[in-house]
């Protein structure tokens, strides 16, 4: 919107602009009133005004006087419609200036031409028809008062004409002030449309900046970081410096960067952060003649694993279509080993059927396993409350195992619900346990399985710790990784099923540290995000 006095009053249709117009319309009055004011009492004789009636122009000169006052501090107050008070206004214009005019000899005293500035004044104020009224109400009162001079004083006939040729310019300046206003009047509009369009604009660029997941930064010649977004601090580790010199978030970054300036070209530089060793990407581009430089940081980490993923996936695909194929003929050497085994043969054809047997089997877990990828994306989330689930869980689990129960130790916080797939939940515990029993001392509490409880965030922390000897540091990049095992009979596909089927339930898995066993940790949402996603849901 224009600018103009927010205090001054506005009516529907009327922008504020109008009335600051109006009302340094009003001052304009008042400051003509005062000079014919002062004029009058300072020159008397000799300023030519009321030449002819001088007590006319002295009153009139202080009823003009008095009435721009009363124009000027009224108008925050007159409970009135704009064209009403702009037509009092003018009217009260042309009365004070045609009186004037009259007792200072007519239109030769050329005080005539302040009704040209009226009648252009009301018509960039107005903007409407009402100016053409305003030329006609000048035209009326210009010719009465010539007729009156020459029916009264016997005046010269031919000053009608000059005055006609007057009243001609009241309605060229009438008609050229309200094409004029009209223009600006579009133009204002135009102006107004686009201060618009650009605010919306900037706001869904700021949104779409803040919520990119790379890094970007705008950096002027003198090394100031103008702009940036929150994932460049998270990339970066540091957070906003008091003073944005592009050194205080990275001095690496900063070297690129002048580098950079020296050449003409786009470049790509790299460089790692100190502390989390990320490896980041950083991309130079000018942002036009303002001599600005926009710096794009890419996670080189998020990208390599992307890509992993892509591949990870296709190689799923791949291997469950395998795995799938394999099946048959699988339980079908299965099966042929069990009646190998049930007839009497000797020692060491017992002993070979038992180890096809054992293969076989293991391929079938393989083959299980690998199947079981393919259904991570068919979830059916539910609040799966923790207290009661992983009791019967428990149970079961030591039960199948031929373990004591007592080798768990289970403490829930508040017994919250986990928003999780049932049937995933059951298998990434089954995996995570598994791995616990195999490498804990089995005494009692060897496995301690923790729930907590984070109301503030919306999530739900599972602890999964053991006391055996933990994760060896050469191991840790890779215990996530398909088919790495350490384990002589195992898959190396548990911990990776595990976590492929935790992101299908918008959940974490992670391997915290050792304690001095394997601490997992499994961080999902809770019931109370899916109540508050339904009900902002409702509200949209």
């Amino acid at each position: 919107m224009t600018e103009g006095r927010s205090d001054l009053p506005y009516t529907a249709g009327r922008p504020v602009s109008v009335w600051t117009s109006l009302h340094y319309f009003n001052i304009y009055r008042l400051i003509v009133a005062s000079v014919f004011l002062l004029a009058i009492f300072i020159y008397p004789r000799t300023s030519g005004f009321g030449s002819e009636h001088l007590r006319l122009f002295v009153w009139t000169s202080i009823a003009y006087w008095l009435l721009a006052i009363f124009f000027y501090g009224a108008l925050k107050k007159i409970r009135m419609g704009f064209n009403r008070l702009l037509s009092l206004q003018v009217m009260g214009d042309v009365l004070a200036i045609t009186l004037m005019m009259h007792a200072s000899g007519g239109s030769r005293s050329g005080l005539a031409v302040m009704l040209l500035v009226v009648l252009a004044g009301a018509g960039l104020v107005g903007q409407g028809r009402l100016t053409l009224f305003y030329a006609a109400l000048a035209t009326v009162a210009v010719l009465f008062e010539q007729s009156w001079r020459v029916l009264d004083a016997g005046a010269d006939f031919a000053d009608l004409v000059q005055t006609g040729i007057l009243c001609i310019g009241f309605f060229a300046t009438a008609i050229s002030a309200r094409l004029l206003a009209r223009r600006v009047i579009a133009n204002e509009d135009l102006a107004r449309q686009r201060g618009i369009d650009l605010a919306n604009q900037l706001s869904v660029s700021e949104r779409v900046i803040r919520d990119m997941q790379d890094g970007v930064m705008v950096v002027d010649s003198g090394e100031t970081v103008r702009q940036w977004n929150p994932q460049a601090e998270a990339l970066l580790g540091v957070r906003p410096p008091p003073r944005p010199d592009l050194a205080a978030f990275s001095v690496t970054l900063a070297g690129h960067y002048r580098n950079y300036r020296s050449g003409t070209k786009e470049r790509v530089a790299t460089l790692r952060v100190p502390g989390s060793g990320a490896l980041l990407r950083a991309r130079f581009v000018h942002a036009g003649a303002s001599g600005d430089v926009l710096i794009y940081l890419e996670d080189m980490g998020r990208i390599q694993q992307q890509a992993q993923q892509m591949k990870l996936a296709a190689l799923g695909r791949l291997t469950a279509n395998i795995a799938h194929e394999i099946r048959n003929p699988l339980s079908a050497i299965s099966h042929a080993a069990e009646l190998l085994r049930e007839e009497k043969r000797t020692e060491g054809q017992q002993r070979l059927s038992r180890i096809i047997n054992d293969n076989a089997q293991r391929l079938e877990r393989l083959v299980r396993d690998v199947l079981e990828l393919g259904r991570r994306d068919k979830t059916s989330r539910e609040p799966v409350r923790l207290a009661g689930f992983l009791e019967s869980f428990l149970d079961e689990m030591a039960m199948h195992e031929q373990v004591d129960r007592s080798v768990f130790s289970l403490s829930v916080e508040s017994d919250p619900a986990l928003l999780f797939d049932r049937t995933h939940l059951n298998q990434v515990l089954w995996n995570l346990l598994s791995n616990a029993l195999r490498y804990c001392s089995g005494r009692p509490g060897a496995v301690r399985i923790e729930v907590r409880d984070l109301p503030s965030s919306e999530r739900v922390e599972l602890h999964i710790m053991d006391d055996g000897t933990g994760v060896d540091e050469e191991a840790r990049g890779k215990i996530f990784e398909p088919f790495f095992t350490t384990h002589s009979r195992g898959t190396g596909l548990g911990l990776y099923i595990a976590r492929e089927l935790c992101e299908a339930n918008d959940a974490v898995l992670e391997w915290v540290d050792n304690q001095p066993g394997a601490h997992f940790r499994i961080i999902g949402r809770n019931q109370r995000w899916q109540e508050n996603q339904n009900a902002e849901d409702s509200r949209d």
